[in-house]
């Protein structure tokens, strides 16, 4: 597997960046700023991206700048923790015929982390950006990104991927 996801052949799947009261793994601006600088940098690329809440009723919506980003498109609605437990979202990522799931979200420690192993365990190349990821604590946020590590996901960050994305032409990610 590639270090850095390759515009062409990702998908990215934006997990419930509603409202952060329970996110004290990292600074909720920063956490939400890296999810809007990489939500950019896939809508520059044409990466196609599929966006979740979670019982938005309670939450609230996605957050708006993320929202106007994609403003065409509605996040999948749910009530389960893992968006992968929802065949919506599988049904939208397997519609791309990409192979490789760039994802970020809120919380690293359950929907992030139980979405991104099924995925690996499902043939997908994953890869978990952790600084647009957050966690109820430090802690909890550190070791789900060891445990998914473990599992083969590959960890970066946003500026890496936005980074690599800049030096590939866009004609290239549009094959």
């Amino acid at each position: 597997m590639s270090t850095s996801p390759i515009p062409g052949e990702s998908v990215l799947l934006l997990i419930d960046h509603q409202p952060l009261p329970y996110l004290h793994s990292h600074a909720a601006t920063a956490v939400a700023a890296n999810a809007i600088a990489l939500a950019e940098a896939a809508r520059a690329h044409d990466v196609p991206t599929v966006l979740t809440t979670v019982v938005e009723e309670h939450n609230g919506a996605l957050l708006q700048p993320l929202q106007d980003a994609f403003a065409s498109q509605r996040p999948i609605q749910r009530h389960l923790i893992s968006p992968w437990d929802d065949h919506r979202v599988q049904d939208a990522i397997a519609a791309t015929g990409r192979t490789q799931l760039v994802l970020a979200g809120l919380h690293t420690e359950d929907a992030v982390t139980m979405s991104a192993l099924r995925a690996t365990t499902e043939g997908l190349a994953v890869y978990v950006v952790t600084d647009a990821c957050g966690g109820v604590m430090a802690e909890t946020h550190e070791l789900a990104v060891e445990r998914m590590a473990r599992a083969g996901v590959t960890p970066v960050t946003w500026a890496a991927i936005g980074r690599t994305w800049a030096h590939r032409p866009l004609a290239a990610a549009r094959m």
